[in-house]
């Protein structure tokens, strides 16, 4: 290995730099349980603790409630995803996989 660095490093970015990113868009968060929160991403911390506003719940696929706030505690937490759509891609999918030591972000 010669030591030039790491391609792409410029643009390489973090799962932090993801969630940053996605405050105040629509998401989908994945519990352990397997429900589905959707809604818009209002704030999270270091702990993965997650706050939503216009949050939906699904069970199975199928809707089952709907909260005006919601307060997700993030030890719960399998995964936050996001979809962004632009006239030239259409949509498509990003996800981000957390895996939490001691609550680093």
């Amino acid at each position: 290995m010669s030591g030039g660095g790491e391609k792409g490093s410029a643009t390489t970015k973090t799962p932090a730099d993801f969630l940053k990113s996605i405050r105040g868009r629509p998401v989908v968060v994945k519990l352990n349980s397997g429900v589905d929160y959707r809604g818009i991403l209002a704030c999270l911390d270091g702990y993965m603790n997650i706050a939503m506003e216009q949050t939906e719940e699904y069970v199975n696929g199928q809707l089952k409630n709907k909260y005006g706030d919601a307060f997700i505690r993030g030890n719960n937490v399998l995964d936050i995803s996001t979809s962004k759509r632009t006239l030239a891609d259409g949509a498509w999918r990003r996800s981000c996989y957390v895996m939490w030591h001691g609550g680093v972000l």
